[in-house]
């Protein structure tokens, strides 16, 4: 029941920015003998009961009767260790730092969470006088470092609390930090943080100062598609790729304001005219790393990630971090961290593997933007589902923009669906506009998107001719001419490679009977392939074609009413035929590998493309054997 209670509050509360980004917070309840605590990496928004980690409270409080250590680094190994030796046996999970507060607090429930409204006053010069006319009862604990040192702080308070108030303070409110609430039960929880939150909303409007947040707005076009590909190559560190998000440009908080701003979008954010490769160079020799957050007054800022659910994250915290700097003014004005407290957190293990769980494990895309046309369903889809699990941030780029989101919501967090039509040059250029603003710019382009309108030379129509060339031809030209500038400049400030991997056909390496319009357009966009190879390497784009055989479990052939299996049974094309069945195996015998193509053999095929660095203007066969090269 406990359980359930808490993993109700946590995703309750973990669900709503104003309480929690980027899953920060914690929460726990207790029986008797065990701490129940939401471990290090894990959202609150999703935590269910058999995630929170099991702990010996008598062990957990062992911590509170140390003294003294020989440094801080001593400190900070001792207590990691008696936390992990803490954990109960069947448990999982690393524990919360913060458990130690969650045990002092004298309650069956504990939620601590960073409202940017409560921060507003933590983060204030006179967060601590305010507070004592607000909120009389709470009790509050001046700023220090996370860890140890701030559970045997706060343990030493609470001490004092009860000997003078006689009770346990159900209310803690941390400087530069956030807020601890205890309750007996969900009610109560409840209360509190709506006590605090409409005190909080009240005082403000009595000082004029707007608690609310600021909408969010697109950033400009242009100068977002002129900086964003290269900030992806000057923030990245060596040989790796990141997602840069981009919005309207709105003042960055001037400074640290409390360890999960510090965490997830640094300390400072480096604001210039006209960002450069020597800008961001100077900024990480000044400050000790690149920037996170990059803002050209006044038209655009800049988010970075290490993929795109990173660089989004990183948003939300630098516009959370502005947005508690703006409301620190109804407490006195900002009072930002000192630089040894800053440095504290940018260099503490604890937080760095929290940014590393957020980050994810490497994969063979991990971090890469990968673009699939034509992905909504079918063979396209397949493709952009293998692309995700191997670690790629997917964009769906269909016709069907609402089977691209579908699509996209599918495959999960990273993804995101976008209309193009490949045959309008101006829906391909608006469509690249698009991916370059959330993400940066893409690392593999998949032109997939095709049509086929089979018929005899002799009676074929104009207008079913120009219908397949005008997509398979001419859309793979549009789609390469305007995300290849967005790829060159990239390349340029990283020193990578990016992909365009064209799906093409067996029908692009020989010849297709009364089917001359898509094998035409096949054996051009090869010729296409290997022309723009030749051009693009000097930017660093490798160009490539797979050539798929037949996919018979896709729409096309297996479809039980137009599928090519029933129209060919129905016209006796293959003798002796008397089910789809036996049309399939006739068709299956003419392949070595005796199956059709499947979306995954290409998948694989694609990644062989952007994992071999040497390899260009191929067009790559993916017959089960049935087509080789000469």
């Amino acid at each position: 029941m406990a359980l359930s209670t808490i993993k109700a509050l946590s995703n309750f509360y973990g669900a709503n920015p104003e309480f929690v980004l980027a899953g920060g917070g914690n929460t726990s309840c207790k029986d008797e003998k065990y701490l129940y605590v939401k471990p290090s990496g894990v959202s609150l928004a999703k935590i269910t009961e058999k995630d929170f980690v099991k702990m010996e409270r008598a062990i957990i409080r062992e911590c509170f009767s140390w003294s003294s250590f020989a440094s801080a680094d001593e400190r900070e190994a001792r207590v990691k260790s008696l936390m992990a030796y803490a954990v109960a046996p069947g448990s999982s999970g690393r524990p919360s730092v913060e458990a130690p507060l969650h045990e002092l607090m004298d309650f069956k429930f504990v939620v601590h969470l960073h409202p940017a409204m409560v921060n507003g006053m933590t983060c204030g010069k006179n967060g601590a006088a305010k507070c004592a006319e607000l909120f009389p009862e709470a009790l509050w604990v001046e700023y220090v470092d996370p860890g140890f040192t701030l559970a045997k702080v706060v343990f030493d308070r609470v001490q004092e609390y009860k000997k003078t108030a006689g009770k346990a303070p159900s209310v803690i409110f941390l400087q530069n930090h956030g807020v601890f609430v205890g309750g007996n039960s969900d009610s109560e929880i409840r209360s509190a943080y709506d006590n605090i939150i409409s005190t909080l909303e009240s005082y403000y409007k009595s000082v004029n100062v707007d608690p609310a947040a600021a909408a969010v707005e697109a950033a400009d076009v242009d100068t977002v598609m002129q900086y964003a590909p290269s900030l992806r190559g000057w923030l990245a560190a060596d040989k790796s790729v990141v997602s840069v998000r981009s919005t309207r440009a709105f003042t960055p908080a001037a400074g640290p304001l409390t360890p999960d701003h510090i965490v997830y979008a640094k300390s400072f954010a480096l604001s210039c005219d006209e960002p450069s490769v020597e800008a961001v160079e100077a900024f990480a020799a000044a400050k000790g790393y690149k920037p996170k957050v990059v803002c050209i007054p006044g038209k655009a800022l800049f988010a970075v990630g290490n993929n795109a659910n990173g660089a989004a994250t990183t948003m939300a915290l630098a516009y959370d971090a502005a947005r508690v700097e703006r409301l620190t003014a109804a407490f006195g004005g900002v009072n930002y961290l000192s630089d040894a407290h800053r440095e504290f957190i940018e260099n503490w293990e604890v937080e760095s593997y929290r940014s590393k769980v957020a980050a994810g494990s490497g994969k063979a895309l991990t971090g890469k933007v990968a673009i699939v046309t034509g992905g909504a369903q079918g063979f396209g889809y397949g493709i952009a589902e293998v692309l995700a699990e191997s670690g790629a941030d997917v964009v769906i780029a269909d016709m069907n923009v609402d089977g691209a989101n579908a699509a996209a919501a599918r495959l999960g967090a990273g993804a995101s669906g976008v209309a193009v039509n490949i045959s309008d040059e101006e829906s391909v250029q608006k469509m690249v506009a698009e991916v370059v603003m959330k993400y940066g710019g893409a690392d593999l382009f998949v032109a997939n998107a095709g049509v086929l309108r089979a018929g005899s030379v002799k009676s074929l129509t104009k207008k079913d001719w120009d219908f397949v060339t005008n997509i398979n031809y001419s859309g793979y030209f549009l789609c390469v001419k305007h995300i290849a500038p967005v790829m060159a400049l990239q390349n340029a400030a990283s020193g990578l490679w990016c992909d365009i991997v064209q799906v093409n056909s067996k029908s692009g390496l020989v010849g297709s009977n009364r089917n001359g319009a898509y094998a035409g357009s096949k054996f051009g966009t090869i010729g296409l392939t290997q022309s723009f190879a030749l051009e693009l390497v000097s930017d660093r784009i490798k160009v490539n074609s797979v050539c798929p055989g037949n996919f018979f479990d896709g729409p096309l052939w297996s479809d039980p009413e137009k599928g090519l299996f029933v129209q060919y049974l129905a016209a006796g094309k293959v003798p002796g035929a008397k089910t789809v069945a036996d049309v399939k195996e006739h068709y299956e015998k003419q392949i070595p590998m005796h199956r059709g193509c499947l979306p995954s053999d290409v998948a694989k095929a694609i990644i062989y493309a952007v994992e071999q660095l040497y390899e260009t203007g191929q067009a790559i066969p993916v017959s089960g054997g049935q087509v080789m090269l000469n």
